[in-house]
């Protein structure tokens, strides 16, 4: 999400300007030209174009009224320039420093002081188009202007890709954003900036299955903590038609009439019992664990 902040508006308006290269196809970049930085889980580029008015309505922006009227706006106010256009993301940062999107969308639905602006680039300052500067210069001048703001600056890391993108996924980071430090701001997609995806991989309970109109519509997994078993997502990929019917035959036979969770979940679903143990491929994990972009990889059978 782009903020755009100048001195002749009633307060801060949010321009919806992502550049396409952010989603490069993943890759890995080695050697010291690029500059790096953690990915989180943020306003997808995705979301509907916002208008920059200078007087945004009620609705704020994309509808959720916390974000243009709340927290983030008050803190753009702050930010020591007559007018900047910054390209960011809005999070909301759990205690170990991860992010979730799900939480992100449920802050957005009310009054939040936990929404955090990211800013990582700096388009224009004071009317002065910086697009053509050297990355490393347009984050020096940005981190400038962020002194004193509750705005979060995205630091970059010079380091091994490997390296980098191996402590990320570690972390429970959604993955690694690498950019060349002295490329200018691009327009569309470009090898320059670069996204890799962490893949994790966990086994995990099967505590149920689901079906929809009669055809087969994924499971439910759970992640035991001792004697209990904890709610861990619902698991819709990575089945093809003869997986499937494999595994709802396997499955049958353990079919209960109640969930095998110790907390019971809202989702309806055809409950069994916890024997089949499955190896799950996913990119990161929420702050209650559910696992997210969840990719089935087929029984553990040999524990």
């Amino acid at each position: 999400m782009t903020a755009f902040l100048t001195a002749d508006a009633d307060r801060p308006v949010f321009l919806d300007s992502y550049p396409t290269s952010y989603f490069c196809p993943p890759a890995t970049r080695a050697g010291p030209a690029c500059a790096r930085a953690p990915s989180s889980s943020s306003l997808p580029p995705s979301a509907p174009p916002v208008g920059f008015d200078d007087k945004p309505t009620q609705q704020g922006i994309h509808g959720y009224p916390p974000v243009a009227d709340g927290f983030v706006a008050h803190d753009a106010w702050r930010i020591k320039a007559s007018s900047a256009v910054i390209d960011g993301e809005i999070v909301v940062p759990a205690a170990d420093g991860t992010t979730d999107f799900s939480v992100l969308q449920n802050e957005l639905k009310g009054k939040s002081t936990k929404i955090v602006l990211v800013a990582f680039d700096l388009l224009y300052l004071n009317g002065r188009d910086l697009r053509k500067l050297p990355l490393i210069q347009r984050k020096g001048e940005l981190k400038k202007i962020l002194i004193g703001t509750d705005v979060q600056f995205s630091e970059r890391f010079e380091i091994e890709g490997r390296e980098m993108f191996a402590h990320a996924c570690k972390l429970g980071l959604e993955g690694v954003v690498s950019k060349v430090r002295d490329g200018s701001y691009p327009k569309g997609r470009t090898s320059d900036w670069v996204k890799k995806t962490c893949i994790q991989r966990e086994t995990l309970t099967i505590a149920g299955f689901a079906l929809d109109e009669g055809k087969w519509d994924g499971i439910y997994v759970g992640r035991l903590k001792g004697d209990d078993l904890i709610y861990a997502g619902k698991v819709d990929h990575g089945f093809d038609k003869a997986s499937a019917a494999d595994l709802q035959k396997r499955l049958k036979p353990l079919i209960r009439k109640t969930q095998p969770y110790t907390k019971r979940i809202a989702h309806k679903g055809i409950w069994v019992e916890p024997k089949l143990l499955a190896e799950i491929e996913y990119r990161a994990k929420s702050a209650e664990g559910k696992v997210r972009h969840p990719f089935f990889r087929g029984l553990r059978e040999d524990l």
